[in-house]
């Protein structure tokens, strides 16, 4: 739990945090006078208001403007704690809406600095549905391809958690911050603070990343290159297929006869194609096999994770987030690392999707899973219901999305993550409609015969070019 007495920044101090000697230019909506006492007469609101400005030297909870943090010109809304514990009013309400309009206009990002108690009680219902005000604009900021980006402080709880901030594409926090929907006074006494801690919303998947102030400028400056906005960017360029030397691993090596040759390996060894069913499936299993991570890390110079499914669970073995080659391109990942695939994993990768979509950034799938996750706990979180929306993104999709399969393809588990017609294969790799063992059990065949089941579903990567699921063997 964060100290309830130590300093924070001001929304001031927290706008030069990232925009440095670059500078800011603050807005202002045109003024709306409030009656005496604001809406609900509330005696002694009036006065609370001055008090509040002559300590922060603001007229409203919310600052907002252009600036530039880094290279990239942005819209920055930043909340002042210290007017009435960042409270949203109506009058903080028009600043918010006007922050939101002023990207659209000028088709700019939004970044929102956010530290706030939630609605204003002396304004009432009046206070509270400025939150409806802020979801529409925030609505027709994503319907044109505009992204957000939400930094929360300390605290950020109530409606402005619940709308600005974890209504943003990327959700960042800093270190020991209060963050959650009840604040410290009204939730239950014998709650774990650590679920209302930015690291617990973190671990609870609802936060992307936990980010050192010193670190902030350049993070969010990684994420703005990252997120855009982009005009017409190509296809994401397929991975090239990796060895792992220092493992003594290359690909194809001691295998027996090949019907065909593969890719080149990494250190100019030609990589053959494995000759039966059941060697493509020890090859695709063969724990030194390159994976996920060496191929995320061939590929890229920057990676931003996104964490979390936004509905309370991760999954460690599905990598999602955005990414910057070495030519500057940003490509957005889902990558499954070899173990069976969650639920969590699968909203994460929808939501991966449908975000790069929307911002018009192609998709790179690294698709390695010996099928969902089966287990009761999967069932119970809604594996299927999981799968089937990592479909529907992807068959939704208007922008271009790649797969290499560079591992087990396992089942539905793995073909949620495959791009129809724009699938590739390694020759590490097989894909099949059930592993060979359960076909085997199935069909009550000896466990003798599983090779030979291998062989009938025809799931080797030249099987796969030749049935058509594969565009070619990368190499």
């Amino acid at each position: 739990m964060p100290d309830e007495n130590r300093t924070r920044a001001t929304a001031r101090e927290a706008i030069a945090l990232l925009t440095g000697a670059a500078g800011f230019t603050e807005h202002l909506p045109p003024p709306r006078p409030l009656p005496p006492d604001g809406p609900l007469g509330w005696a002694g609101y009036d006065a609370a208001r001055e008090r509040a400005s002559a300590r922060t030297g603001e007229e409203e909870s919310v600052v907002y403007g252009t600036g530039v943090v880094g290279d990239r010109a942005c819209v920055l809304l930043s909340f002042e704690f210290g007017f009435l514990g960042g409270s949203l009013g109506r009058n903080t309400g028009d600043r918010l809406a006007a922050a939101y309009e002023l990207a659209l206009t000028r088709r700019l990002p939004l970044l929102a600095l956010v530290a706030t108690g939630g609605s204003r009680m002396q304004e009432g219902m009046v206070a509270l549905t400025q939150l409806q005000r802020v979801a529409a604009a925030s609505t027709r900021l994503r319907a044109a391809g505009l992204p957000q980006i939400a930094v929360v402080r300390d605290p950020t709880t109530g409606g402005g958690w619940a709308t600005v901030g974890a209504g943003a594409d990327v959700v960042l926090a800093l270190p020991g911050a209060q963050v959650g929907f009840a604040g410290s006074r009204v939730r239950p006494p014998d709650a774990d603070p650590y679920a209302y801690s930015a690291e617990g919303q973190f671990a609870a998947g609802q936060v992307d990343a936990v980010v050192p102030a010193d670190e902030l400028a350049a993070t969010v400056t990684q994420w703005l290159r990252a997120l855009g906005p982009h005009e017409d960017l190509p296809a994401a360029p397929v991975p090239r297929a990796l060895t792992t030397a220092g493992a003594g691993w290359t690909a194809g090596a001691g295998m027996g006869s090949t019907a065909g040759t593969g890719s080149a390996a990494g250190g100019g060894a030609v990589a053959p194609l494995p000759g039966t069913g059941r060697e493509a499936v020890a090859r695709a299993r063969d724990p030194r096999r390159p994976r996920a991570e060496a191929y995320l890390a061939d590929y890229f110079a920057v990676r931003l994770p996104l964490h979390g499914d936004r509905s309370g669970a991760t999954d460690p073995g599905l990598l999602c987030g955005l990414g910057l080659r070495a030519d500057g391109q940003p490509v957005a990942y889902v990558a499954q690392c070899g173990t069976p695939t969650r639920p969590a994993g699968y909203r994460a990768a929808a939501r991966t999707i449908r975000l790069a979509d929307r911002l018009g950034v192609p998709v790179l799938t690294l698709v390695d899973t010996p099928g969902a996750a089966n287990d009761a706990e999967a069932e119970r979180a809604g594996a299927g219901a999981a799968i089937a929306d990592t479909f529907a993104a992807i068959a939704a999709a208007r922008g271009p999305v790649t797969t290499l399969v560079i591992g087990e393809g396992g089942s539905g588990g793995a073909l949620a993550l495959a791009a129809p017609d724009n699938t590739y294969v390694t020759v590490d790799s097989y894909f099949s409609v059930i592993a060979p063992e359960l076909a085997a059990a199935i069909l009550k065949r000896p466990p003798s015969e599983t090779g030979a089941t291998a062989d009938q579903l025809r799931l080797r990567p030249q099987d796969l070019v030749d049935l058509g699921f594969a565009r070619s063997i990368v190499g």
